[in-house]
């Protein structure tokens, strides 16, 4: 297959595209559902941010889109797997689960390395939490996301196949993104991602903070450690631990890598350099070492 087949191909990857008009109507349901109980519910400037977020994302990653299209193209034509597993039912099955490993893996790695954490930090910049936040992405995480889904090819899905998945796994976790809906039954909370989940997820209390990194299933994160439940108790308080403050899209999207480059030109040694980029935000080689595991063991 050439380039341009390749590129034909990936013009069918119109999952997310399709559902805009619905991300936007439901928007405009959750408004009015909500303006009379939320007074404050949506803020004019806040939601164009948002918005404004979700669309500069969308462009920026057009570039790595097509990279790691080709990339997958190329990694899933040397599968040995590649004429065993194609569009059955039950591949699309186990590719539901292989998608949302990578994504809670992406996920999670977004808050524990400051370099990527710049690039995903937009997304939990607004203070207010509507299903307008979910269009608020992150345009920095757009170039390195799709490395985690790299292996996924060579165990013999193809491109579209996976692209297909990613896009259904985007569109389930807008829905997540509301104050609307309290709780859904238990046995939907135990395996799920929900919006009580997510509200924890995006909240900056410190028992909150790291936690609920999943896509749509809740179970790697009580797999691998980072689940909290939502306590009737403890108010998801949403934004940044210290808020920006800002509607300047410049700054929505870059504060956080001025805020690295600042922290690596005051350090003096280089493996403190490094550590201001690798390690987890909040790492400090001269002050308090405000990272969210160490906060939580205070």
């Amino acid at each position: 297959m050439d380039f341009q087949a390749i590129l034909t191909q990936l013009q069918h990857d119109k999952a997310v595209p399709f559902a805009i008009p619905i991300f936007l109507f439901s928007m405009l349901v959750e408004w009015y559902i909500g303006k009379d109980e939320h007074t404050d519910f949506y803020k004019t400037k806040d939601m164009l941010v948002s918005i404004s977020m979700g669309v500069l994302s969308g462009i920026v990653e057009f570039f790595p889109k097509v990279a790691a299209f080709l990339a997958f193209y190329y990694l899933h034509e040397i599968s040995p797997l590649k004429n065993i597993v194609e569009r059955q039912w039950w591949a699309w099955i186990i590719l539901f689960f292989l998608d949302d490993f990578a994504y809670y893996w992406f996920h999670r790695l977004n808050h524990e390395v400051r370099l990527f954490w710049a690039g995903h930090v937009p997304h939990h910049s607004s203070i207010k939490y509507n299903l307008g936040t979910a269009l608020r992405q992150g345009v920095g995480e757009r170039i390195h996301k799709y490395f985690f889904w790299l292996w996924i090819p060579l165990l013999g899905f193809d491109p579209l196949m996976i692209f297909m998945m990613i896009g259904m796994n985007l569109i389930y976790q807008f829905f997540v993104h509301t104050e609307l809906i309290n709780k859904l039954p238990n046995w939907y909370e135990m395996i799920f991602n929900t919006p009580s989940h997510h509200r924890v997820h995006h909240a900056s209390n410190i028992q909150y903070l790291d936690c609920n990194h999943a896509g749509v299933l809740i179970i790697w994160d009580k797999i691998f450690g980072t689940f909290s439940e939502e306590k009737d108790t403890e108010k998801p308080v949403y934004g940044l631990t210290t808020n920006i403050e800002t509607y300047n899209l410049v700054n929505v999207a870059t504060h956080e890598y001025r805020s690295i480059w600042h922290d690596v030109k005051r350090a003096k040694m280089w493996s403190d350099k490094l550590r201001y980029i690798f390690y987890a935000p909040g790492w400090s080689h001269d002050g308090e070492d405000k990272r969210a595991k160490t906060l939580r063991n205070l």
